[in-house]
């Protein structure tokens, strides 16, 4: 059942924006190096590494796992986000800006869970569909 993830849009989307929040690291202060920006790294990079990690996976129902924890990953990231407006790091144009990435990020995952969800209940097996 391995797929290749590289042709997923939820795979592609979810690595762009690894590598803008990347950017974005740069610009928040050295005093949360240890706590916010830790964090950030390592949610946005689990988006697109479990998507990897699952697409290799031996049935539809695990790699649907994987998806899940991808979905509350991105969940984590969208809170983060708020927390660094919230907390002044960033202004409201540059939230707006990556908060409609995440949104629109978190929305195909939520369709993608929905569609793995029909295609376990009715065997169909064309995961590149979403």
């Amino acid at each position: 059942m391995p797929i290749d993830y590289k042709k997923l849009e939820i795979w592609d989307l979810s690595y762009k924006f690894t590598l803008k929040i990347y950017k974005l690291l740069d610009k928040l202060p050295d005093s949360e190096k240890g706590n916010i920006i830790q964090q950030m790294r390592r949610a946005s990079t689990s988006i697109p590494l479990v998507i990897a990690e699952g697409s290799a996976r031996k049935s539809i129902r695990e790699f649907r796992n994987f998806v899940n924890m991808a979905f509350g990953s991105a969940k984590e990231m969208d809170v983060l986000l708020m927390l660094c407006r919230d907390l002044g790091y960033i202004n409201n144009n540059v939230y707006a800006e990556y908060h409609e990435d995440i949104d629109k990020l978190l929305r195909k995952l939520f369709l993608y869970l929905r569609f793995l969800d029909k295609t376990i209940n009715n065997k169909r097996y064309n995961l590149l569909r979403i």
